[in-house]
């Protein structure tokens, strides 16, 4: 980080989930300060209490979110959990619901875009904040232990068979990163059984263990190609791990160095309470394991 980062406060734009008071507390530690805007029924509570300022704003109050960080001298921001999409997206009436004010109807409706995929609003946002001088680092440089170096973490190591299904997943999921679609695919058995998408993770974990009744499934998550650090970095933790076990879930496997997981020591215990692998794999590590198994996995790019 630059010497200014240090000096000024820093802006946290906060959707929902842990990544956020990860943040919020790694910066309490090293004595940073934190202006808070939290979205409004994605954004903890309790991030309230975590933080130098906080203010509460409506996922369409554009103008309010850079008033709040301008007001209180903020200049550079990180972006921190995740946005449901689909709670808003395609509702009926869906812009007068979030009660937009100018500033997000301008964008929303008038600024010209090929398509609502999560790069193409994100990066709409970020040159909206940079047009007032507000400009989005990655979260992660204040907290780089978040990215995890390749290894197995668990005690239980993969199968044979389940490195043929991880193979296939990262190749499959790689894909549907370029494409921005979503970072998960479910497979067993060589087969593709679920792919996120507009649903997230978790649900997506979840309906692969509706449709995969013999159980014992592997889920991969890797990062897009084109992956902008700034912004929807693959996460994991306990919550995946959880929803793992319900849904009946085996193997995780996850990119080595560009995949956060969160509360590391708890998460890593709990796969192993459920007997769940959890492995990190660099692309070299993945392109071995595919040819071990016929599977061709490439670095696709964008």
């Amino acid at each position: 980080m630059t010497a200014p980062y240090a000096e000024e406060p820093i802006g946290l734009l906060a959707g929902s989930g842990r990544f956020p008071i990860v943040f919020a507390e790694k910066a309490r530690r090293l004595g940073r300060r934190v202006v808070c805007v939290g979205l409004r029924h994605e954004a903890a509570p309790e991030l309230s209490g975590l933080v130098d300022r906080f203010y509460w704003s409506g996922l369409a109050r554009l103008g309010r979110m850079i008033r709040c960080f301008k007001g209180e001298g903020v200049r550079r921001l990180v972006m921190a959990g995740k946005v449901h999409k689909d709670t808003f997206l395609f509702r009926p009436w869906r812009l007068l619901s979030l009660f937009p004010d100018w500033r997000f109807v301008r964008v929303w409706c008038f600024r010209k875009r090929s398509d609502n995929r999560d790069d193409t609003l994100l990066l709409m946002v970020v040159k909206e904040f940079a047009a007032d001088g507000l400009h989005f680092e990655s979260a992660l440089d204040l907290c780089p232990e978040l990215l995890v170096p390749a290894g197995l973490l668990t005690r239980r190591r993969p199968t044979s068979r389940e490195e043929a299904d991880i193979a296939l997943g990262w190749q499959t999921a790689r894909e549907m990163g370029r494409l921005d679609v979503g970072q998960s695919v479910m497979v067993q058995d060589r087969t593709v059984v679920a792919v996120e998408a507009i649903e997230g993770t978790d649900r997506a974990i979840t309906r692969a263990g509706e449709l995969c009744h013999a159980r014992g499934f592997v889920v991969v998550k890797v990062a897009k190609p084109q992956q902008d650090m700034r912004f929807d970095v693959p996460t994991v933790g306990c919550s995946t791990i959880e929803t793992m076990h319900r849904a009946g879930g085996r193997v995780l496997a996850i990119e080595a160095g560009r995949t956060i997981v969160l509360d590391q020591e708890q998460t890593v215990a709990l796969a192993d309470r459920h007997g769940i692998t959890l492995l990190v794999l660099d692309e070299a590590q993945a392109s071995d394991l595919g040819r071990r198994h016929g599977i061709c996995v490439s670095n696709a790019t964008a």
